[in-house]
């Protein structure tokens, strides 16, 4: 949820979904396995997509994050914003992660920690990474300390990977280009996924869209692994509904 919260609202923003109510707010936080979490998604109804141009991500200016606990001691959250840190603070002094413990009635059914982590540069671009515990009665315990250093590698991994759009929401991002206006979208994405792969050949069964993909080859060392440019005209879907009074 909070990944969705950092990235995905603000890619919803770019299409023109934007305003006041588009907001995801965290009422339960439910860990697996008995859950028991709430969240409350709001989102204002447009009737298209703006197309969208996005091929410069931008470099990093700062890293936020949430370090969660549910039914654990509180300094839990602590204990993994601290080693988080350990390894971010050698790239970048600008981190700022809060700790989010739920207690009573706003925590779920099952104990567990977590942590999400998210970059963002200075063009808007939102990357971000998540790790959570083992659930409870499965798999080895984990320790919060190797937990925070375990999700601020795979953050470095995703701003290695880089792109407009992380890795979570390349299939979001190529679906909304998908649906927008009968005009040209772009957008620079890092290696694709293989999740993304298989939603691209979903994509062509149902919409016959078929997107033209530009490997870029980083021109600098150090702008990580190789991107890919996606382009496509959108099908002009128009949404239709009405508001029942």
């Amino acid at each position: 949820v909070d990944v969705l919260k950092a990235t995905a609202l603000p890619l919803l923003k770019k299409f023109g979904i934007d305003g006041e109510n588009l907001e995801i707010k965290i009422n339960r936080r439910g860990m697996p396995p008995k859950a028991g979490g709430e969240i409350l998604f709001s989102c204002p109804v447009r009737k298209v997509l703006q197309p969208i141009q996005f091929t410069d991500p931008g470099k990093i200016k700062r890293i936020r994050g949430t370090a969660y606990s549910v039914r654990v001691s509180p300094q839990i959250a602590n204990r993994m914003v601290e080693s988080a840190r350990s390894i971010l603070n050698k790239f970048l002094p600008d981190i700022y992660i809060y700790t989010d413990h739920m207690k009573g009635v706003s925590s779920g059914k099952s104990p567990g920690f977590g942590m999400c982590l998210t970059a963002e540069t200075i063009n808007g671009t939102v990357l971000s990474a998540e790790l959570a515990s083992n659930p409870q009665g499965q798999g080895a315990a984990v320790l919060p300390e190797e937990l925070g250093q375990n999700c601020a590698k795979l953050l470095l991994e995703e701003v290695y990977r880089g792109g407009c759009v992380d890795s979570t929401n390349q299939s979001l991002a190529l679906l909304l280009m998908t649906l927008g206006q009968r005009d040209v979208s772009k957008v620079l994405l890092g290696p694709l996924s293989p999740y993304t792969i298989e939603f691209l050949r979903h994509l062509r069964s149902f919409f016959q869209i078929m997107f033209k993909i530009e490997t870029k080859t980083p021109e600098e060392e150090h702008m990580g692994g190789e991107k890919v440019l996606m382009t496509c005209v959108g099908i002009g879907f128009s949404n239709l509904s009405k508001t029942i009074r």
